[in-house]
């Protein structure tokens, strides 16, 4: 039997959010990790509207949806006014108003952008501007931000009880700002490491303890790696937050989820990605597509540069003995440049796939890489209902 944690597996999303909640009844936090189109901001959804069965809303949301709270007004008639319109009857904005967000709001935008933002409570319009400007258009990436640092002082006017917010027991924040640069997003999830410990030890005051129960859900490896080093540490002679970590997967396309505890170590999205090219290569129950070897070729690439070299050729190197050095270095060159992707895939031919499982197997014995069982057999899979 592996040491590995048992991965637990589930038939769709609702049971799956039914077993977040369960969780979050003894942890304040819970970390997963997932690629994009595993089904995250679904799962978030789904959360959400569990907690709507007893006819009451408990979980402030951060995800795709939320940006659609925001749309742009562009001028047609050439007089270059621009600003974002405000959905105002959604309950995400209720008590808005009241709750004096600007200069909160200002604080978080000023640590990551360079532009200024008046908001409009008459007409329910945010404008925005730089050097003292007049309105501006900001970018895809600006607008995300300020959103992001919108909802951010939302939360602090939670944390502090405001009545507008007293309804919220759950936050559900998936994948926040996934466009940043590294600076920005080690940045982002810093400030929101901080501001979940505040959660924790939320209080409405004469000892009423009321700590806010959150799950946080990210693509980002850097920004989820960032999140677990943060909450899992002492800070300021605080006790570490009490969390749980997840890496969410969805192996095929039947429908099922899998979850399988990360423990004291993030889960590096390479190594993830490694794990399931094994199982891809797996001559009895995998399958191996063309864009298999674009993900290898990836991997490869980065493996090279974190030792230092340029050249994907570091990687080859006495992956069989030197003899297939070059014919491993000219297919992963010619079958990883096609146009070969996830949405249109073509099966590998039976001459590539024997290159590919030696090349694979090459690399990850060559490098001792400590791969998770996210396929395991399926007598270790828990399997939920």
């Amino acid at each position: 039997m592996s040491n590995q944690p048992k991965v637990l597996s589930y038939a769709n999303l609702p049971n799956l959010a039914k077993k977040l909640r369960d969780d979050l009844g003894g942890v304040s936090v819970i970390l997963l990790y997932a690629y994009n189109r595993t089904g995250k901001t679904r799962l978030s959804m789904d959360f959400k509207e569990m907690g709507k069965r007893n006819g009451n809303v408990d979980t402030l949301y951060f995800n795709a949806y939320t940006e659609d709270l925001f749309t742009w007004h562009n001028d047609d008639e050439g007089e270059d006014v621009f600003y974002l319109d405000l959905k105002k009857d959604c309950k995400f904005f209720y008590g808005i108003e009241d709750l004096a967000l600007d200069e909160t709001i200002a604080s978080y935008l000023s640590r990551y952008a360079d532009f200024e933002f008046h908001i409009d409570y008459e007409f329910w319009i945010v404008s925005f501007s730089k050097d003292r400007s007049d309105t501006i258009k900001i970018s895809r990436g600006e607008q995300n931000l300020f959103i992001w640092c919108l909802f951010m002082a939302i939360c602090e006017r939670v944390i502090d009880g405001h009545v507008s917010y007293q309804w919220v027991n759950y936050l559900y924040i998936d994948d926040p700002i996934s466009s940043l640069d590294d600076n920005n997003a080690i940045a982002v999830a810093c400030d929101l490491a901080k501001l979940l410990r505040k959660a924790e030890t939320r209080d409405f005051g004469n000892n009423d303890p009321a700590p806010l129960k959150i799950v946080f859900s990210s693509h980002h490896a850097l920004f989820y790696n960032v999140m677990c080093n943060e909450l899992g540490r002492s800070y300021n002679d605080q006790t570490k937050v009490k969390h749980k970590r997840y890496f969410l997967h969805r192996p095929n396309s039947d429908g099922r989820y899998t979850l399988q505890s990360t423990e004291d170590t993030p889960f590096y999205h390479h190594v993830a990605t490694l794990a399931e090219l094994q199982r891809a290569a797996d001559p009895e129950k995998g399958t191996l597509y063309t864009f298999h070897f674009n993900a290898l070729r990836s991997i490869m690439e980065k493996t090279s540069a974190f030792f230092g070299h340029t050249e994907l050729s570091f990687c080859l190197k006495d992956l069989d003995n030197d003899k297939n050095e070059a014919l491993f270095n000219r297919a992963l060159n010619l079958l990883s440049h096609g146009r070969y992707t996830i949405h249109e895939p073509n099966l590998m031919s039976e001459d590539n796939q024997t290159l590919f499982r030696l090349i694979l197997s090459g690399f990850v014995s060559k490098f001792e890489f400590d791969l998770p069982q996210i396929f395991p057999p399926n007598k270790e899979i828990v399997d939920s209902p």
